[in-house]
């Protein structure tokens, strides 16, 4: 460490730096610890010139060799490994090996300033050589003109390094297209640099391409990209995203799905689903990304994985413990990767499809639809156990707080045993109790095959109450056991088990329209799930919004579908209160709740003149996922419906505004007849009186449309004795003037039952008796 260089001998080694050995690593280090690293800057001050002159030299020569065994063919490992020897702090973490690796281009820059660096240490050195009294300065010279490469060399990293270690989550928020305020859509923990360039949108428009069967959307489409594309991430950051899952299950996972431009989807696991994290106080699933894109959260059937060995294994999936798949030894000659997803399927759904297939009458119940895949270059060399439940009756109390946000009403018929059943002898399940000609029927899919096909060499036997068994001898991607009351044939069985895979796969749904109490021009449509039309409705009307209309028949919808709205008579819509004409849709996704807020308005002020009210219709087309393409816009997507006829038809009608007219004071009419204040009074008098189901009687029972009890109810949806007084004065003013109003009226309130109303109000009549005291009245007397 005390020895010196003279300048001759720095000078050579200068001039031979190709042949320089670089393997003094005790003095490399701690020339690191002086020019690079800031935590051991004070033992910088101690280093005497001699260990200098060394440390410079070997510097010079590690470059060169660096260089040399490098790129032209663009190899980075050797640079990578330079800095981080140059910073041992650095190199410590796994992390930071992949920050800006140094490329090839980068280092053949630096070759011409390598040179002119050895050069000036060399003229710098010779001139020091004649003045020994300044070798210090010598020491400085080397030192800051090493420090001057090493900047140039890593002008970034060494603020990188500093940058990643100031790690913080921020809060992402985004607008949606609805008008809404801001809601969160990510959060994101990574280095502060990295947070300042990143762009989150939330791109819900996408959201039918991104979802796939047996997936459910429960949470915004999330769409992030990096902006400043000269410097790179420091990958994995963390991404946690706000969802809303109401519907949970064994047969359910929450999984967060990531995807590419070209829609290429992976799946990822999250770490955690943690609570409340920052202003939003709901769930967030998060994750450790490699790469950015598109997220989403998901729901979907829970996948799980075994490894089937030499000594074979039996499965126990965590979704189902009565489940059960018996791999003997030596069925695999060599360890097997099996995955596993189960469907329950809801007894409800099969009670529905028989009503509508007479070949599925036979069908008693059904075992859950299990998903299986094995490698195909592994055949079966001894036949595997399978143990399904299979309930002997149609309970639906099995499976249906699982997937009854699937399920459809059940509806049962007394219905004839079709004439094409089999009604040849059939084996028997020898259980007590149990018809002679019931039977079990194993359908299996294999994609090879042309899809399902019934197996009729396997046997399937009842092991114990609701489970029964059977032995597969070949690779199956889905089975399914099917409980017959009697043999039919497979090409009907076929035909049923395809269209429960497609029902499961489907939800039963209503369209609501409703209109806001105070102001009927704005108007919400939602897609709501059957089962929770009564809960809809009654949040609706919470929030200050009623019908009519009623809602809509009901249909099936699939996740992801969209339904197309087309406005036609004379009432169109706008989601901005600007732009009318336009046609609007509705993604449907189970657990999003589609809504939609319009304003509406009549197209021409004059028409409807013989109405009261404006009338226009909503026409709904339904859009398979099939048919929507990228990036296409919803006018291009109109063309095709107009060959198409619309599921649904949606009747809307609006009141006309009341137009005021101001007169002269002079030409105002003052009504004067005692006899009509008299009969204001009382038909006030009478809807105090009668009850709701009285009305409901009384408007069937009077000569008026139905659309005008319509409107009176969408003029007062909240007060029955306004909605039964304009109903009966509007009764009254449809009259002719001779007509005996008072007779006519007492018959039909006999008829519905209320013959004292009857007798009071023609007491009433008789005496002019009024409920309150009429001042002007009195007046005309």
């Amino acid at each position: 460490m005390h020895d010196e260089c003279t300048p001759l001998q720095t000078m050579s080694v200068i001039q031979d730096i190709n042949t320089t050995d670089i393997a003094v690593q005790g003095e490399l280090n701690a020339m690191e610890a002086t020019t690079v690293c800031p935590t051991h800057g004070e033992e910088s001050h101690y280093m005497n010139q001699g260990q200098l002159k060394k440390s410079n030299t070997h510097l010079s020569s590690a470059f060169m060799e660096k260089e040399n065994n490098t790129s032209l063919n663009g190899n980075v490992t050797g640079q990578e490994e330079l800095q981080n020897k140059m910073c041992p702090d650095k190199a410590e973490s796994e992390d930071d090996k992949q920050i800006y690796p140094m490329t090839a281009e980068n280092i053949n820059g630096n070759r011409a300033e390598i040179y002119d660096i050895t050069q000036a240490t060399e003229r710098e050195i010779q001139e020091i050589s004649e003045n020994q009294r300044n070798e210090i300065n010598t020491s400085s010279i080397i030192h800051d003109s090493i420090n001057k490469y090493v900047d140039s060399l890593l002008p970034n990293d060494s603020q990188c390094v500093n940058e990643k270690k100031n790690i913080m989550e921020k809060e992402f928020l985004d607008v949606l297209s609805d008008g809404a305020g801001p809601q969160v859509s990510c959060y994101i923990t990574a280095p502060s640099y990295v947070l300042q360039h990143l762009e989150c949108q939330i791109t819900n428009n996408m959201s039918s391409l991104i979802v796939s069967d047996n997936e459910e959307l429960v949470s915004n489409i999330i769409t992030i990209e990096f902006s400043d594309q000269k410097k790179r991430i420091p990958f994995p950051i963390c991404i946690a995203i706000p969802f809303t899952a109401r519907y949970k299950g064994n047969y359910k996972d929450v999984m967060v799905k990531v995807s590419d431009l070209s829609l290429q989807s992976s799946y990822l696991t999250p770490n955690s689903l943690e609570g409340q994290r920052g202003s939003y106080k709901g769930t967030c699933a998060e994750v450790k990304v490699y790469k950015l894109g598109i997220f989403s959260v998901v729901s979907c059937l829970k996948k799980e994985s075994f490894t089937v060995t030499k000594k074979g294994l039996t499965l126990k999936p965590s979704m189902d413990s009565r489940i059960s798949l018996n791999y003997p030894p030596g069925v695999f000659s060599s360890p097997v990767l099996v995955q596993l997803k189960i469907q329950p399927v809801d007894p409800s759904l099969v009670a529905y499809l028989k009503t509508k297939q007479d070949t599925s009458y036979s069908v008693v119940s059904t075992s859950p639809l299990i998903h299986i895949q094995h490698p195909s270059t592994h055949p079966f060399q001894k036949p595997i156990t399978v143990f399904l439940p299979c309930s002997p009756h149609s309970d639906k109390k099995t499976l249906g707080s699982e997937i009854g946000h699937r399920s459809t009403t059940s509806v049962t018929t007394n219905r004839i045993v079709p004439l094409y059943f089999n009604r040849t002898k059939c084996v028997s399940l020898r259980k007590p109790g149990s018809n002679a000609c019931e039977s079990l029927k194993l359908l299996g899919f294999r994609s090879q095959d042309g899809g399902w096909f019934g197996l009729d060499d396997v046997v399937v036997r009842t092991t114990q109450s609701g489970l029964v068994s059977f032995e597969l001898f070949q690779h199956l991607e889905r089975f399914i056991v099917l409980h017959l009351s009697s043999i039919v044939d497979n090409s009907h069985l076929v035909s049923f088990v395809k269209s429960l895979e497609e029902a499961t796969l489907s939800t039963t749904v209503c369209l609501v329209l409703n209109h806001q109490k105070d102001n009927p021009q704005i108007a919400v449509i939602s897609v709501v799930p059957y089962k929770d039309l009564n809960q809809e409705l009654q949040n609706l009307r919470l929030g200050g919004f009623s019908g009519p209309p009623e809602p809509s028949r009901r249909f099936q919808l699939r996740e992801g579908e969209q339904l197309l709205l087309r406005f036609t008579g004379n009432i169109f819509a706008s989601s901005n209160g600007k732009d009318y004409g336009k046609d609007y849709k509705l993604v449907f996704h189970l657990q999003r709740k589609p809504r939609l807020e319009l304003q509406l308005k009549e197209v021409d002020e004059f028409g409807n003149y013989s109405c009261s009210h404006y009338k226009g219709t909503i026409e709904v087309f339904k859009v398979p996922k099939e048919k929507i393409v990228p990036n296409l816009e919803i006018s291009l997507i109109t063309n095709e419906t107009h060959y198409q006829l619309p599921i649904l038809k949606l009747p809307l009608i609006l009141p006309k505004h009341e137009k005021l007219i101001n007169r002269p004071q002079s030409t105002k009419r003052i009504s004067a007849d005692p006899l009509e204040a008299l009969w204001d009074n009382l038909l006030y008098w009478l809807a105090e009186e009668l009850s709701e189901d009285n009305v409901v009687s009384l408007s069937s029972s009077l000569p008026l449309r139905r659309s005008i009890i319509q409107l009176i109810k969408l003029k007062s949806p909240e007060n029955l004795t306004e909605q039964i007084h304009e109903l009966l004065s509007f009764w009254k003013k449809s009259l002719p003037t001779s007509t005996d109003k008072l007779r006519l009226l007492a018959r039909h309130l006999r008829k519905i039952g209320r013959g004292d109303l009857s007798e009071e109000l023609k007491f009433k009549w008789e005496n002019k008796v009024f409920t309150e005291h009429q001042q002007w009245f009195e007046m005309a007397e």
